[in-house]
């Protein structure tokens, strides 16, 4: 298993996450974060070509991954980007309380262990004035989507490193202190829908 986890994985995700549709979903989040930024799951770096640099103070980008994060300096390197990398899970962010103006996520909260804790966390180090930007896969609206998601989840599980395609992204970010100010949902096209239903938008803490 850590064959597969340390040496395919990494290819996949960054394959899978990097289709066409995924990055036009990038597309509408990215540009809109803005000051000190915290990207949780940085992963292999799909979101920095997307980066409006002119609103960009520091980038941290912050991922457990060893392999992704290889991955994701050779991408900031080729794109002329500082970013400081953070090899860390988002259960214990190693930074200050209250030091982040954006803290952006996506395709990262379907596959965080506890997530409850991390999304407490990205509320910790968001200033008062900050924002949680968010694109994220998860829960259906459509009951019969559902029980298939619920079904499938357990061995998608294995095979995606973790990621769960069943989470309720709005239910997880409201209950961790978070409004949300805007949200858009859709099935992505191209997709298969129980892997597709997106939620992308914006929160800010109560």
């Amino acid at each position: 298993m850590r064959i597969y986890e340390k040496y395919i994985l990494p290819k996949v995700l960054n394959f899978s996450c990097g289709l066409k549709p995924m990055r036009y979903q990038r597309q509408k989040v990215v540009p809109l974060a803005k000051g000190d930024i915290l990207e949780v799951g940085i992963g292999s770096g799909l979101n920095l070509p997307f980066y409006n640099m002119s609103n960009v103070k520091n980038i941290w980008g912050l991922d457990p991954s060893e392999e992704l994060n290889t991955m994701a300096k050779k991408v900031a390197k080729q794109s002329n980007l500082e970013v400081n990398f953070l090899l860390s899970g988002a259960e214990e962010i190693p930074l200050a309380s209250n030091s982040i103006d954006t803290v952006l996520i996506t395709y990262t909260l379907c596959t965080i262990p506890e997530v409850e804790i991390a999304i407490k966390e990205m509320r910790r180090v968001l200033r008062p004035e900050g924002e949680l930007i968010f694109c994220e896969h998860g829960k259906s609206p459509d009951e019969n989507i559902v029980k298939w998601q619920n079904k499938i989840n357990p061995y998608w599980n294995v095979i995606g490193g973790g990621c769960n395609i069943n989470r309720d992204i709005p239910r997880l970010i409201e209950s961790a202190g978070f409004s949300i100010n805007h949200m858009e949902s859709m099935y992505i096209p191209g997709t298969p829908k129980v892997l597709g239903f997106n939620y992308w938008g914006s929160a800010i803490q109560i």
